[in-house]
């Protein structure tokens, strides 16, 4: 049978129900949730009490004067990962032969149903409502998928992501550690003293990051204004308004390809804290990461693809450079020239365009080459001055660390998870790169920072010495639930239209 033919069909059902009551009720009767039904279902069901429960119909079996259906409410047990499931038990006799038939002949899989009745086990041990009386409270005109194979298509489920959690519990246990892990994030840095605060998703420069934006207008204003990349540059604002504590948790938009681990619209995490530096930031982090798995995940090791990750020690560290050293096969990659790293980059098959700086060149090295290499938990540092515009120049005895920054990067399991650095807080330097930056995207690169006028004003009123640090939410989750590609970590990934 056809959707148009089973659609056709069930509305000769909802047609049937509706003469006598609305199938689209505005309220229903409702004691428990099925969670506490199960919870304490040998006091419920020893008291014999009616009670009026609620859910989704997933299957019906008629056996003669009975019918069985199982329903759920969306009720779900975290300890075994499953949602909750009772059955409803309807006799003929019981529930009477006009109620019964009219079950019979209009309720489908997928309607909601709202029972009453008393709660027994039957002779299997099942947990079960005897109905006495019934309505349906939202009928569906459209069947589930199959109950034992749900959507077979992967983007279909990326399309129909509420099929996908009514027909996974997998899927919805996913969601569900997402949202604890967000709330764990959360309720650390409040216990750090930091304070959530807001800032513009619709900017009139978007800066804060390398990426390209995605531009759109207001026609009030007649003003070009472009959906944020990074709130960087307003939560430094803050720090220079006398905060000295921040972090937003929200949503950035980068006009960027779609692979396993990019999607144009993701949730980032940016806090920053004055009067600290980056070895400070890479304590925080870690103590961060520890008290996640801890809580949530209660072990120490976690499986990523092939790989066995620990958080039993202290987190590694390498230097970028060291980095490509060891990886790209790089000799002495701090003296290298820029044809140097343009060589190596054509050798991987990277492409080089005549706007890409040295930095930029070796960071595109890491990226393919070296970062998929490092498994255990481990700070990248130093990177580049001419990638990090608006971080702090890192300052030492040797003479190469005047190109460097005071940066770090974590990568775990091959994924970036983690972005931080001291903050440039000298107006003068801040023009210079932004200058810098303007010279690059005149040479065609879309990716560089815009100049950003009212920032710099912001930063000659005097902004405190800090640091700042980004996490990738999605990825994190990728990471911690062992899941390889980043839309199965985000609700309603951006999909190209059918």
């Amino acid at each position: 049978m056809s959707l148009e033919e089973i659609k056709k069909v069930r509305i000769k059902k909802l047609e049937k129900v509706e003469e006598k009551e609305s199938a689209y009720p505005a309220s229903v009767f409702r004691d428990f949730s099925l969670a506490e039904v199960v919870e304490n279902f040998s006091k419920l069901s020893k008291s014999r009490k009616k009670i009026s429960l609620v859910g989704r119909i997933f299957s019906i079996r008629s056996h003669g004067g009975m019918i069985f259906c199982d329903f759920k409410d969306g009720s779900f047990s975290e300890k075994n990962g499953q949602t909750v499931s009772l059955q409803a038990y309807l006799k003929k006799d019981v529930s009477g032969e006009d109620a019964f038939s009219l079950f019979e002949d209009t309720v489908d899989v997928g309607d909601f149903v709202e029972f009453e009745g008393s709660l027994f086990k039957t002779k299997r041990g099942e947990r079960s409502i005897k109905v006495l009386l019934w309505r349906i409270v939202s009928k569906g005109l459209r069947p589930l998928p199959e109950k034992w194979h749900g959507l077979s298509d992967i983007e279909e489920r990326f399309r129909k992501r509420y099929l996908d959690l009514l027909m996974s519990d997998e899927v919805r246990l996913r969601f569900s550690l997402r949202s604890k892990i967000i709330a764990e994030i959360r309720s650390f840095l409040n216990k750090q003293g930091f304070l959530e605060v807001e800032t513009p998703m619709l900017q009139p420069l978007a800066g804060g990051a390398l990426a390209e934006p995605f531009k759109t207008h207001h026609n009030a204003l007649d003003l070009d204004l472009f959906l944020r990349i990074a709130p960087e540059l307003y939560l430094k604002r803050l720090l220079i308004g006398g905060f000295e504590k921040v972090y937003e948790l929200g949503r950035n938009f980068r006009n960027e390809g779609i692979d396993a681990t990019h999607n144009p619209e993701f949730t980032m995490l940016e806090f920053y804290q004055a009067y600290k530096d980056a070895n400070f930031a890479r304590s925080l982090v870690e103590d961060l990461f520890n008290v996640i798995v801890k809580k949530i995940f209660s072990k120490k090791f976690f499986k990523y693809g092939e790989h066995q990750i620990s958080f039993s020690k202290k987190f590694g560290v390498m230097s970028f450079f060291d980095v490509l050293e060891r990886h790209a096969l790089l000799n002495n990659p701090r003296e290298a020239t820029r044809d140097d790293f343009k060589l190596k980059a054509q050798q991987f098959g990277i492409d080089v365009s005549e706007a890409d700086s040295k930095g930029k060149i070796a960071d595109n090295i890491f990226k393919k080459i070296c970062r998929s290499k490092i498994i255990q938990p481990t700070f990248i540092t130093d990177h580049p001055l001419s990638i990090s515009p608006l971080a702090k120049r890192k300052v030492g005895p040797s003479v190469g660390e005047a190109d460097l920054a005071d940066r770090f990067q974590l990568i775990a399991g091959g994924l970036e998870l983690v972005n931080g650095f001291s903050e440039l807080n000298d107006p003068r330097e801040q023009e210079e790169r932004f200058e810098k930056q303007q010279e690059l995207r005149k040479a065609g690169d879309k990716e560089a920072s815009e100049f950003d006028e009212s920032f710099v004003e912001a930063m000659e009123y005097g902004m405190p010495p800090a640091v700042g640090v980004g996490i990738g939410i999605d990825r994190l989750v990728m990471f911690l639930l062992d899941v390889p590609n980043i839309r199965e970590v985000v609700l309603f990934p951006t999909l190209r239209n059918k």
